[in-house]
C-alpha cells in the first residue's frame, strides 16, 4: 500500500510539474509576443539631423587679394586661391566656415569671345535644372564702374542655389557660384541660403576693375 501510494504521488507530482512547465511555456511565448508586438508598434525611425545654423553679423571688409577685380566679402569668411586650380592665380576661393559654404570664382581675360565666356556660364547655371524647381535670370547693371552682368537664382534642391557672372564687355569676365557643403534639402538650408544670398549680392554690388 505504501509503495502504491508512493507511485500515486509520484504520477500526480510528474504530472503538475508537466502541466506548469506547459503553462509556463505557453506565458513566456505569450508574452514575448506582445513585447515584440509592442517593439514594432512603437518603433519610428529618427530623422537625419541637420548641421547647427550660425549667423554671425552681418560685416563686411575689403578683398586683399592680388587680383584683377575688387569686392567687400564677409568679415566671417576667408578669402583665398583656389586650391583646385593653383595655376590660375586669379581665381579664388571664399570659405564661410560656420555655414559650411563656399564662393567660387573664376577671372578670364576677354579676347574677342566675350559671347562664348557668357554662354558658358549660362550653360553651367542650367546644369543644376534637373534638380531645380525653378532658375531665375536676373541682369545687374552698374554704368558707374563698368560692371555689367547677370545672377542666376537656382531654387529647390540644386547644390548650388546662386550664381552669377559680371564684365566690362572689354577686358575683363567674372564668374562666381555659391555652394553649400551638405545634402541639398531647400527646406533645410533656406536660412542659409537666405543669409549668404545677401553676401553674394553685396559682392556683386561692390566689384570693381583694376
Amino acid at each position: 500500500m505504501i509503495q502504491v501510494r508512493t507511485m500515486e504521488l509520484l504520477i500526480r507530482t510528474k504530472t503538475t510539474c508537466h502541466f506548469n512547465m506547459r503553462y509556463a511555456v505557453i506565458i513566456l511565448l505569450a508574452g514575448l509576443g506582445l513585447i515584440s508586438g509592442s517593439c514594432e508598434k512603437n518603433y519610428t525611425p529618427k530623422p537625419r539631423g541637420y548641421y547647427r545654423i550660425s549667423f554671425p553679423e552681418k560685416k563686411y571688409k575689403p578683398l586683399e587679394i592680388e587680383v584683377p577685380y575688387y569686392f567687400e566679402v564677409p568679415s566671417y569668411s576667408i578669402p583665398g586661391h583656389d586650391p583646385l586650380n593653383p595655376d590660375q592665380q586669379n581665381w579664388i576661393t571664399i570659405e564661410i566656415p560656420a555655414n559650411h559654404a563656399q564662393i567660387h570664382l573664376s577671372y578670364k581675360k576677354i579676347n574677342e569671345n566675350l559671347e562664348k565666356y557668357i554662354e558658358e556660364s549660362r550653360s553651367l547655371a542650367y546644369q543644376h535644372s534637373q534638380k531645380a524647381s525653378a532658375i531665375e535670370e536676373q541682369l545687374f547693371l552698374n554704368p558707374s564702374k563698368k560692371v555689367y552682368g547677370t545672377i542666376y537664382t537656382i531654387k529647390g534642391n540644386a547644390a548650388s542655389p546662386m550664381q552669377f557672372y559680371l564684365t566690362d564687355s572689354i577686358r575683363h569676365f567674372l564668374r562666381g557660384s555659391l555652394y553649400i557643403k551638405e545634402i541639398p534639402n531647400s527646406d533645410s538650408l533656406k536660412p542659409v541660403i537666405t543669409f549668404l544670398s545677401q553676401d553674394v549680392l553685396q559682392l556683386i554690388k561692390s566689384t570693381e576693375w583694376k
